[in-house]
């Protein structure tokens, strides 16, 4: 399984930034971990942070057909951007959200996400686990779609055979 995992402005601050909101595990840390999970999984990640809404949507462009799974934490342009949510619509690709903190415990602007909608799911609060656990859905989603599924036509019920009408004798009369 090929994953896209996209992070959002400022998290190349981690470890630095307000470590009592985000924790202290650097970008760095995290980039090893999910790809140390990745590697025992049989997945295969690329990874890319940017400050920049248009490189975000480029980037979830171009993993159509590249990728098989996204995994994403859009920063603060969760709670702005319709360009990422509609990249991530038009990508076809399950996606999972991610956050380090809990958006909900944070400032009212921050309780809504404009991505939620097109994802699969939204894990946060975790630190830097939301990201591990993350990925271990993307995976389980991915294991989920490449099960083989039958086809139609062989998982419809088999016909029904008219029933074999006996011929009928005529019924005795009584006298």
């Amino acid at each position: 399984m090929k994953i896209l995992v996209i992070h959002g402005p400022n998290l190349q601050l981690l470890g630095t930034r307000q470590p009592q909101l985000y924790g202290t595990a650097n970008l760095e840390a995290i980039n090893r971990e999910l790809k140390q999970v990745a590697m025992t999984r049989g997945a295969i990640l690329t990874i890319i942070q940017s400050n920049h809404e248009g490189e975000i949507a480029d980037q979830i462009g171009k993993a159509r057909g590249r990728h098989d799974g996204l995994l994403i934490n859009a920063a603060a342009y969760t709670h702005t951007s319709i360009a990422i949510r509609d990249a991530i619509e038009a990508s076809g690709l399950p996606t999972v959200e991610v956050h380090l903190s809990n958006i909900y415990a944070r400032e009212p602007f921050r309780h809504h996400s404009m991505l939620a909608a097109v994802c699969r799911g939204h894990i946060a609060g975790f630190g830097s686990l939301s990201y591990r656990l993350g990925l271990e859905a993307l995976l389980a989603i991915g294991a989920s779609l490449a099960v083989p599924q039958p086809d139609a036509r062989s998982a419809a019920p088999p016909a029904r055979r008219p029933a074999h009408k006996a011929k009928s004798k005529p019924a005795k009369r009584r006298r």
